[in-house]
């Protein structure tokens, strides 16, 4: 069975109504990002912080996944799918994808200031946090969120996977953000490599398989061309 490697950026959710970031009424065109997604404004204002996860937590418990994270579900029955996702929320595990890898963290978990191998599910009727709350060790809680300026533990993992597909998908996202964007790089040549979105994407690649559709229409334009490999 063929390793289907894909990786997903915010363009995966938008369909179903999660904010996207850098859009023209992206989550940055509201906030600075120095402010909810650095440890700098964690230090300076926490309140804000939680209440912007929390937003993003409610935001998250009323979307559905979309037509693009079903059919990659389905696409299991024929390949090896692992996902690689630059998205925080859940919608892949929710419409049964069974390997997924969060890069830049997990909205619906938090995990321990100090510890951060201290990681806790959050539960959908009890998702806010807030200063003050701590885990059992006595700790005080934090989104399980990789913020601007802090290390991506799972990029290794990440570039691992890369290495080892047969075929690497890109979904939604502007390759802007680093190290993800640089995953491109460990694909290997000659190797099938497509690249599914509604706007132009730079990338020094030129081997891709450009499919200009959102992600919903374009992983079932995608599920078709892949019968031919």
């Amino acid at each position: 069975m063929k390793k289907l490697v894909v990786l997903t950026g915010a363009g995966m959710s938008a369909e179903s109504g999660l904010s996207t970031f850098r859009g023209s009424d992206g989550l940055w065109e509201k906030h600075r990002i120095e402010d909810v997604a650095s440890p700098e404004g964690f230090a300076a204002n926490p309140e804000l912080v939680f209440n912007f996860y929390n937003h993003r937590r409610r935001e998250l418990l009323a979307a559905k996944p979309n037509e693009g994270h079903i059919g990659l579900a389905r696409l299991e029955k024929e390949f090896d799918v692992r996902i690689i996702t630059q998205n925080i929320d859940n919608l892949h595990e929710q419409a049964g994808s069974s390997h997924v890898l969060h890069l830049h963290g997990e909205l619906m978990k938090v995990r321990s200031v100090n510890h951060p191998e201290r990681i806790y599910e959050l539960s959908e009727s009890n998702c806010d946090i807030h200063l003050g709350d701590k885990d059992p060790y006595g700790d005080q809680l934090r989104p399980h969120i990789v913020w601007f300026g802090e290390a991506v533990p799972m990029i290794e993992p990440a570039i691992e996977l890369t290495e080892q597909s047969d075929i690497f998908v890109i979904i939604g996202t502007s390759l802007n953000v680093y190290p993800a964007a640089g995953l491109l790089n460990y694909v290997r040549r000659r190797q099938p490599v497509f690249l599914i979105d509604p706007m132009d994407v730079y990338t020094s690649r030129r081997d891709l398989h450009i499919i200009r559709a959102g992600a919903s229409e374009g992983v079932g334009i995608l599920t078709k061309l892949l019968k031919d490999i």
